[in-house]
């Protein structure tokens, strides 16, 4: 998914394309950072703020928590069966399949031990 965002005020679609690139729009209403590794979001008021999805919706975020201002879509997103439904060939599957989806530049970001970690757990269980 791309990092992108309009601004109710001043129309502009913006988006961030790295890690360290900090986009605004041009009233400095709202602003976007992170690319396509960290969706970082700042605004002055988040209702003039919409993600813009990569088939060009228009998103109105909303808030899990007022203070941490963590936004969540009203769309879906494709969801992991629960585990006892896969096989962890299944699991393996999709995780591959959704990996190889990944933009370049998420390829190149080095694995964490939490990574790791996750692999070896599924490695491991069993369904």
């Amino acid at each position: 998914m791309r990092n992108r965002a309009k601004c109710k005020l001043c129309g502009d679609i913006i988006e961030s394309f790295h890690r360290f690139d900090y986009v605004s729009c041009t009233c400095g209403e709202i602003g976007i950072s992170g690319g396509s590794y960290a969706y970082e979001t700042s605004a002055r008021d988040y209702s003039n703020f919409l993600r813009v999805a990569d088939n060009d919706k228009e998103i109105q975020v909303k808030f899990l928590d007022e203070g941490e201002k963590e936004w969540v879509s009203e769309e879906k997103e494709d969801t992991v069966p629960v585990k006892s439904e896969q096989s962890k060939t299944e699991r393996l599957d999709y995780l591959i399949k959704h990996m190889e989806g990944l933009p370049g530049d998420a390829m190149t970001i080095p694995l964490t031990h939490y990574d790791l970690l996750f692999l070896l757990r599924l490695m491991r269980d069993e369904s």
